[in-house]
């Protein structure tokens, strides 16, 4: 009977095991904020705990409570063999049915430390129930099914241990950081380099690697890679990576709350700031626009006073901030030529690429063309020319960049796998006017049938379902079939679709990436 308690107990922590990756790699994803994972369990109830969870807790604990009052005092290896049986069949199913992602999730050193942390709290939880069954009744294996119905409850319950965790290793992490974050900040502002800051809602990371490209034709540049826009994440890189051979850093500065621009800008020391974009992105944690902008501008009051500031003037909260701002400035924009200094005409999109004039007030014009989608892409190449311009590359310098721009991964990504099918990856992330954009560059393709897959758009606060009512509206007047990822949170997407009486016929629905993938 020890032996195979023993088995049972071994096959429930391998249950609790699985539960716990999976709760690391969400945390991990919402950048270890404790705050944004309870958000998301509230949120996502049905994958905290999932339909095999429910089913397995709901078995063992009837048949603890029918094995307690049938004989509450009885040893029997019957009993933790019938527990084992059950907790491998759905330890399988659990593997089985794990969804594919998207990101996966990496065992960084703070991942490591998170998940001891969990794991620990999770056996002392086992230890102390043992324990304390122990004391009452002085013979564990004749109680059995009482102790293993709280180890079932415990299973249930087990993605708050990373909640816990997380709590437990923050002081830690934070002096860990601080640590990195000093190093990192005194290494920089001892080199003679030039760091350039970008920071937006949307359009930041695309507007960093259209900008090392088009510096690469004058300089060595290093760039944040993908989406390095944390404290630790940039810390790392310069403590790492940045060396004296490089004469450019680009940094990517993310936010979620208001401050976060201004600890970044500390540690990166820009000497060229760019504000590409200000909208709803991470509405629910900044709760209004106007902290957006605060958080926002926090990289241009960080400046220097021999510094550059560079706003995106047809972003109407961007043009605001650039109408307060007395430090030498630059405004870029396609909408506004008339006001900015850096803009493009003659602007041409198709599915193959853009093609414009860039116009550049103090150095003149040229014929630009590039693979890149959209014309919002262009936006983020105005960016790049007006960084390179105050950086002293010439107009055919800028031009060679630009012609050699790639699209950035999950960034209206052409993709073709020569089946005669193109997929164009957008599925970094959504906003209102990036959704726009997509859409408006799938409308390019004239002699195709256009599909949409998408879970709609998320992060946008109050003004989530109006927008996704919006994108519904937009996708019914342009595409021919639609398949919408998650029932509940797509239902907004559905409802605008429907306005536009959408063929139904052609209108798929479904809850995860197995089911989407037979589709």
């Amino acid at each position: 009977m020890e032996i195979i308690t023993s088995l049972y107990i071994l096959f429930w922590l391998n249950l609790c095991e699985l539960k716990l990756k999976k709760s690391l790699h969400i945390i991990q994803l919402e950048g270890y904020n404790s705050d944004k994972y309870l958000y998301w369990m509230e949120n996502n109830k049905e994958k905290v705990h999932t339909r095999n969870d429910k089913i397995y807790v709901t078995i063992l604990l009837v048949l603890s409570l029918i094995l307690t009052i049938i004989s509450p005092i009885y040893k029997t290896p019957v009993y933790p063999l019938i527990y084992a049986g059950v907790s491998i069949v759905f330890l399988f199913k659990n593997i089985r049915s794990a969804e594919e992602v998207k990101k996966p999730l990496i065992f960084t050193p703070r991942a490591k430390r998170l998940y001891a942390i969990s794991l620990s709290l999770l056996i002392f939880d086992l230890l102390i129930t043992l324990w304390i069954i122990n004391i009452i009744t002085k013979d564990i294996l004749s109680y059995f099914p009482v102790w293993a119905s709280i180890l079932t409850i415990i299973y249930y319950f087990s993605s708050y241990y990373m909640y816990g965790a997380n709590y437990i290793a923050k002081p830690m992490e934070e002096r860990i950081n601080k640590k990195y974050y000093i190093q990192a900040s005194e290494k920089i502002k001892s080199m003679n380099i030039n760091s350039v800051g970008i920071t937006g809602s949307y359009g930041k990371t695309s507007t960093k690697f259209t900008t090392e490209t088009i510096l690469n034709e004058k300089y060595k540049v290093l760039k944040t890679p993908e989406s390095y826009n944390t404290p630790m994440g940039i810390s790392k890189i310069i403590n790492n990576e940045l060396t004296d051979d490089y004469d450019v850093f680009v940094a990517e500065l993310g936010a979620t709350k208001a401050g976060d621009i201004d600890e970044l800008a500390k540690l990166t020391n820009p000497k060229i700031g760019i504000i590409t974009s200000i909208g709803p992105c991470h509405l629910e944690t900044f709760k209004s626009i106007d902290n957006i902008m605060r958080t926002k501008y926090e990289l241009i009051e960080n400046l220097p006073d021999d510094g550059t500031a560079i706003f995106n003037y047809d972003n109407e909260y961007v043009k605001k901030l650039a109408d307060k701002t007395f430090k030498h400035k630059i405004l870029y924009g396609i909408d506004n030529i008339e006001e900015t200094d850096i803009f493009a005409t003659d602007i041409h999109v198709d599915s193959l690429g853009s093609s414009f004039t860039l116009c550049i007030n103090s150095l003149g014009t040229i014929e630009c063309r590039t693979k890149l989608l959209g014309r919002h892409n262009i936006l983020n190449i105005l960016g790049g020319a007006a960084i390179a311009s105050v950086l002293g590359l010439t107009l055919d310098e800028i031009k060679a960049g630009i012609s050699k721009l790639e699209a950035v991964e999950h960034r209206l990504h052409l993709i073709d796998h020569g089946t005669g099918v193109l997929v164009i990856d957008d599925s970094f992330n959504s906003n209102p006017d990036g959704a726009k954009a997509a859409l408006d560059v799938l409308n390019s393709f004239t002699d195709r049938r256009k599909i949409i897959v998408t879970p709609g758009m998320v992060e946008l606060g109050n003004i989530e379902e109006r927008e996704n009512y919006k994108l519904g509206e937009h996708i019914a007047c342009i595409c021919d079939i639609a398949i919408l990822v998650g029932k509940k949170r797509t239902l907004p997407i559905y409802q605008g679709m429907k306005k536009h009486n959408f063929n139904e016929d052609n209108l798929y629905v479904v809850n995860s990436l197995s089911k989407l993938q037979k589709y």
